[in-house]
């Protein structure tokens, strides 16, 4: 039987130098900061938020060896597979297992965008071959219902019939409508997978609606207020996590705002006014954000109260 994830699973970014490098101090210090936050039961790396796409396969392998050494001994480390073809993401799998990951995060391929979700067998094939080649617990990135890489409940639920190492779902469907059907076909499963939700701009209802974490690229600045707005649900206390959500309320809008490719260099922006990073550098076609952002940015992470 295979662990599930649950919790809250912050999704690491990743620090670069002035070129482009892996800047692996400020990468060793963020991964630290957020497995010695109390409540926070798993990292993720090689993720959107860790601009996966931007890193070659030896980058990701070394970004898996580095999170494991650095806080495998706490918390357990979830790898991102992100490849088009299932040989590619097979292979990183294989590299996941080998660097000592303890789990998967799988996301779509990007071939689905052609239209696979009307063909149930391509996306069996997809996550079954990864799935039969691993012995690690894969969690499946569900794409925004209005994608046409989204995966809808039905087939979700097929999917983890057919592949029990397949132990939860990080639901970015961005639709509640979605998200409630996907979250009704998990728990209809004879056996344990856990619905993880991805709603950074709206955590509070589908926290309401259930759900066994927390599994968010904004979890690498607000780790804290993650686990405090999880535990309020769980324990019933609605109108503290009301309070909560509206603490970051306009912190969300800020981060969040479109376009949404520089989600992330902002809260690396943010994270570098907190003292976590040093430098907020992303990889080109990413660039640095404007002053104006800049200034936004600075005054939304100090009215959150973050610290």
């Amino acid at each position: 039987m295979y662990e599930v994830f649950r919790g809250v699973i912050p999704a690491a970014v990743m620090p670069f130098d002035a070129s482009f490098e892996i800047d692996e101090h400020n990468f060793r210090r963020h991964l630290r900061h957020l497995a010695e936050t109390d409540g926070v039961t798993a990292v993720a790396v090689n993720g959107d938020a860790g601009e996966v796409l931007s890193l070659s396969p030896e980058e990701q392998a070394f970004a898996v060896r580095v999170a494991v050494d650095e806080i495998g001994d706490q918390v357990r480390v979830l790898c991102g597979v992100a490849d088009p073809s299932a040989a590619a993401a097979v292979r990183t799998a294989a590299m996941a297992q080998d660097a000592g990951a303890h789990g998967l995060l799988v996301f779509p391929s990007l071939f689905f965008a052609h239209g696979a979700r009307l063909r149930a067998d391509v996306v069996h094939a997809f996550y079954g071959e990864i799935a039969s080649s691993t012995d690690l617990p894969m969690v499946l990135f569900v794409d925004a219902a209005t994608s046409a890489k989204n995966v809808p409940a039905p087939l979700l639920a097929e999917l983890c019939l057919a592949n029990e190492n397949i132990t939860g779902i990080k639901d970015w469907s961005v639709d509640i409508l979605a998200y409630e059907a996907n979250l009704r076909a998990v728990r209809s499963l004879d056996r344990p997978v856990s619905m993880l939700t991805s709603f950074s701009r709206a955590l509070l209802p589908t926290l309401a609606l259930g759900a066994d974490g927390i599994l968010s690229g904004h979890g690498s600045l607000i780790a804290d207020v993650q686990v405090e707005l999880f535990r309020e649900v769980e324990s019933g206390n609605l109108k503290a996590a009301r309070d909560t959500a509206d603490r970051i309320y306009e912190l969300t809008q800020v981060f969040y705002a479109a376009p949404v490719i520089d989600q992330f260099n902002r809260m690396k922006e943010g994270l570098k006014v907190l003292g976590r990073i040093d430098e907020a550098y992303s990889r080109p076609p990413v660039l640095p954000v404007s002053p104006a952002e800049r200034s936004l940015i600075h005054d939304a992470v100090r009215a959150a109260g973050l610290s």
